[in-house]
């Protein structure tokens, strides 16, 4: 398996999720994973294998597209249509591609396990992230 191929397009938050507003500090396509850089508060991709903690953190997905300085939403917890295929009840964590979302029979070496949530559908994944600071 890959990283899901997500049509950005079809990115949709339920109308009870947790979602937070801030400003992207980096070119975002909605579907991505970022984390909020702690010295900014600004949104970036997430990459499980970066050399730095920070940046291998799961903070939510991006709800649409924005330019770095740009207003970006982003979802932190409730479902989420991702806007790929994916199987009910497997696991999703951050990719060591930037911004990728990957399933658990993809984890590898140098990964660090940052689980964002089950899928319940072939639509939608339940997002209850776990930033477990283990790395593979």
């Amino acid at each position: 398996m890959t990283d899901l191929v997500i049509t950005a397009a079809s990115v949709l938050s339920t109308g009870s999720a947790d979602t937070e507003t801030g400003v992207a500090g980096a070119s975002v396509t909605a579907g991505q994973v970022v984390y909020k850089e702690a010295s900014t508060g600004q949104f970036k991709l997430a990459d499980a294998d970066h050399a730095t903690a920070e940046v291998r953190a799961f903070y939510g997905i991006a709800l649409h597209a924005a330019a770095a300085g740009q207003p970006l939403k982003v979802h932190k917890g409730g479902n989420v249509t991702i806007g790929a295929t994916v199987v009910a009840g497997t696991a999703y964590y951050v990719s060591d591609t930037a911004g990728g979302i990957k399933p658990s029979a993809d984890l590898g070496s140098g990964d660090e396990v940052n689980l964002i949530g089950h899928a319940i559908s072939a639509t939608q994944i339940a997002v209850r992230p776990h930033n477990t600071g283990v790395t593979l």
